[in-house]
């Protein structure tokens, strides 16, 4: 067997145990454990992001926050780790707006500075 060959079988069969697995995973997810998926990145109120160009959640608008997750969710939005999150977590439009409400409601870090 070539090894070209071998690859792309190999990359075909990654991505296709991927989507099983997404499926799978995503369907079994309580919203809880959604929330805590979302504050691993951008910290448990949103206050906190582990990689400073991740955004603050916190205090943002409820409806730009749902804005945003359907864009992502749709693809009109691309960003290659938010389009693969929520796939992965399988969010439905009921999840997307209690995250948004959650992280909306959040403090903000806004003038925090003065």
């Amino acid at each position: 067997m070539n090894k070209r060959y071998f690859w792309k079988t190999f990359s075909l069969g990654s991505v296709f145990m991927f989507y099983l697995c997404t499926n799978a995973l995503a369907n079994d997810m309580t919203y809880e454990q959604k929330l805590n998926a979302c504050a691993a990145c951008h910290g448990v109120n949103g206050d906190k992001p582990v990689v400073p160009s991740y955004p603050i959640l916190a205090g943002q608008y409820e409806d730009y926050l749902v804005s945003s997750l359907q864009a992502y969710k749709s693809k009109r939005r691309i960003h290659p780790i938010m389009n693969a999150q929520v796939k992965l977590l399988g969010l439905t439009d009921s999840d997307i707006k209690r995250l948004s409400r959650h992280f909306s409601q959040k403090k903000s870090l806004k003038g925090l500075a003065k």
